[in-house]
């Protein structure tokens, strides 16, 4: 029997909440070869980046502008003023293909394939277990007919998907692929891109896809993002192979629209109200608690998490993620204990906090 960790206010959980806070220290990362290096790695070295943490078993870029030079702020700024790249080599991509590609897809997440995912398109979905709890939140990429990318988040996909696949109910095969994704964010991102493919990435509406080439290396392009600015993604094939054949091209091309090279900003995210897997939610929280019951469809046919999710929703829940503002005037209180601060008061607003219809990532380019 599991034992259970009860936090005043909160669920009952299996495994207990870190709340150890991470901070700052002169702890250093020993780079080995048990975390994998992504194809763009000794490029964003060269670019600054002095700080790493570790995503789907890869280092991941988190800070390349030092503090004492304005730090993650300067880097927000080149975001939301200019445009940016971002190594995202983390975002492995989980293959899915073969004869029964949509049905297997279907099967694994929560929204209807058939009805919401056309072929050269993009969407944001989720993956439950048997119990409802979230196993990840990619962005699924249908890249052929019969076939589909899970651009994840950090959890080992690949191993579920086989393994729900091996008894090969479904005709596909699910494999890891070579395929890493560069992101192109900020509000000069559609002008450089116009000038590295062409002027038909204009008409990419908001999440779709087109297959092209940069420097003359296939790559498929998805107007997608983690910053809620306008963006794209790059993604690069065979890209262990062509790496340094494209980024310093980027590099090039983007000088003359003040590119700059800069981490994962999660103040835009967190802005955006854009979740983050491990941090805002894991496998022991459902969709109705983090603001993604819109994600699930009760009405489809049988995918994995159906039943429990339709008894959580009868039943309802008793924790949900909400925004909170600290600071300044405040009407509905409630109170934050903060780890320099103590109790504090906060006010519960509506998320996204900036920008809530999306309007700057869906705008007309």
């Amino acid at each position: 029997m599991a034992q259970t960790l009860v936090i005043d206010g909160l669920k009952d959980r299996i495994l207990p909440i870190n709340l150890r806070q991470s901070g700052n220290s002169d702890a250093q990362m020993l780079i080995s070869t048990r975390v994998r290096k992504s194809p763009w790695w000794h490029m964003s070295k060269a670019a600054g980046c002095w700080a790493y943490t570790t995503y789907n078993h890869l280092y991941h870029p988190r800070a390349y502008i030092k503090p004492e030079d304005g730090g993650l702020m300067a880097e927000y700024e080149i975001l939301t003023e200019h445009v940016s790249i971002w190594d995202v080599a983390v975002e492995r991509q989980i293959q899915v293909k073969g004869p029964d590609a949509a049905d297997f897809v279907d099967y694994v997440i929560t929204r209807d394939v058939h009805q919401h995912v056309p072929t050269m398109q993009a969407r944001y979905v989720i993956l439950c277990n048997q119990y409802g709890g979230i196993i990840n939140d990619p962005v699924l990429l249908r890249v052929a007919d019969d076939e589909f990318w899970f651009s994840i988040s950090d959890s080992d996909v690949l191993l579920w998907a086989q393994g729900v696949n091996s008894s090969g109910r479904f005709n596909v095969d699910i494999h890891e692929i070579d395929v890493s994704p560069v992101q192109i964010q900020g509000p000069k991102s559609v002008d450089l891109l116009e000038k590295m493919v062409g002027p038909h990435v204009r008409d990419i509406p908001y999440y779709g896809l087109i297959h092209d080439t940069v420097n003359g290396h296939p790559v498929t392009i998805s107007r997608t993002g983690f910053s809620a600015e306008v963006g794209f993604e790059i993604y690069l094939h065979d890209a262990m192979l062509y790496s340094d054949e494209v980024w310093p091209y980027i590099l090039e091309q983007g000088e003359e629209f003040n590119l700059g090279v800069i981490a994962a900003s999660h103040i835009r995210r967190l802005e955006a109200g854009i979740l983050s897997y491990g941090q805002d939610m894991d496998i022991e929280d459902n969709p109705f608690e983090v603001r993604l019951g819109w994600q699930v469809d009760l009405d489809k046919g049988d995918y994995i998490g159906k039943k429990a999710l339709a008894g959580i929703k009868e039943e309802g829940v008793q924790q949900r993620l909400v925004g909170l503002r600290m600071g300044g005037r405040t009407h509905y209180l409630v109170k934050v204990q903060l780890p320099k601060d103590g109790i504090v008061d906060a006010e519960v607003v509506r998320v996204p906090f900036v920008d809530p219809s999306k309007d700057i990532p869906k705008t007309d380019l």
